[in-house]
């Protein structure tokens, strides 16, 4: 096992960052902690690396327990959101910084910072100063100093947010790759759901301190275990239960209707239709948008209630749709939750 968290909870002052948290991270892994800001994903990778003290539960990694071993004991890299560079020191020494502390010899803290520059596509770049370098070349310098010290784990608490989309697209396609190449045991802290499907093995999704659902990211996409899983990953519609899309989708067979909960309904599983069809649902069109290779189509339904479709461009005839037009809607999925009354 890589990492083990058994039943651990973190309090600041009234407020429970984490809520008595279990989790087990395989050897090898790379696992993405995912939930909107407040979470409790940071509190609770600071906790395994050991920059915050838990008030309650055990931690263990690579089977050693270290819930109570200080930080440098528990050897882990650790990567930060804003790469925490030394601005006076060079690639090169930053990435040997503590091999330096840990007594290296010159010539070793050479050949392993050649290696690595090498291993995150920096070769010739070891004598520029962190402000001569882009923002996604300064995030693998982190990262090459984070490994430079060989952790047992590799912990990076949302180390592409401050990134432009090109650049954080790009470099999660690197870490990915770069994980397949090394097989450090790797826990990524994120709350954009897309870089956590892309990069990860399996997702934990996290809301107010707990853990909402564990699984691979087809898992926590097709099967989410609450509604919260269901509308924080991944576009969603939201309508009542004893609305006409509900009652289409029971008429159908997709689901049976439950009155006291909520249907959830993902945009792309909506198909939009010039003429009415069985089980089908009146709409008018609002707006449409181009999204390239699909269309965004934004719709009223009678009694009132909004939802968004998406679909590929070839399966509506689309190029002469208008704000105002009647339009007809079917369901090919949809998801019924019914309130947890004994919470």
């Amino acid at each position: 096992m890589g990492i083990r968290v058994s039943g651990v909870s973190k309090e600041f002052g009234s407020f429970k960052a984490v809520d008595d948290v279990s989790l087990d991270v395989d050897s090898g892994s790379l696992v993405a902690l995912l939930g909107p800001s407040g979470s409790g994903k940071s509190t609770l990778l600071r906790l395994i690396a050991g920059l915050e003290e838990s008030d309650a539960g055990r931690i263990w990694i690579t089977g050693e327990e270290a819930t109570t071993r200080s930080v440098q004991d528990r050897q882990v890299g650790f990567v930060f959101q804003h790469f925490a560079l030394f601005k006076h020191r060079t690639v090169r020494q930053n990435v040997g910084f503590g091999l330096e502390l840990r007594g290296w010899k010159q010539d070793a803290i050479r050949r392993r910072v050649d290696e690595l520059l090498e291993l995150v596509q920096l070769q010739g770049f070891g004598n520029r100063y962190p402000s001569q370098l882009s923002g996604g070349q300064r995030q693998r310098v982190a990262l090459a100093r984070a490994l430079a010290v060989q952790p047992r784990v590799l912990l990076l608490d949302e180390p592409f947010s401050a990134l432009d989309a090109k650049v954080r697209k790009e470099l999660r396609a690197w870490l990915r790759n770069l994980h397949d190449e090394m097989h450090v045991t790797t826990v990524i802290v994120t709350h954009d759901q897309e870089e956590a499907m892309e990069v990860a093995d399996r997702i934990v999704v996290m809301n107010q301190g707990r853990i909402e659902q564990i699984g691979t990211p087809a898992e926590i996409y097709d099967h989410p275990a609450t509604p919260f899983v269901m509308s924080f990953v991944g576009a969603v519609n939201v309508l009542p239960g004893n609305g006409p899309l509900a009652a289409a989708a029971s008429n159908s067979g997709i689901q049976g209707q439950n009155t006291e909960g909520q249907l959830f309904i993902r945009p792309h599983d909506l198909d939009l239709h010039l003429s009415p069809q069985p089980d089908s649902v009146p709409a008018v069109l609002r707006r449409i948008t181009h999204m390239g290779r699909e269309i965004q189509a934004e719709l009223t339904l009678e009694n009132g209630e909004q939802v968004i479709a998406q679909l590929p461009r070839e399966r509506i005839d689309y190029s002469n749709l208008k704000s105002g037009d009647a339009l007809h809607i079917t369901s090919r999925e949809s998801r019924t939750f019914v309130p947890d009354y004994s919470i």
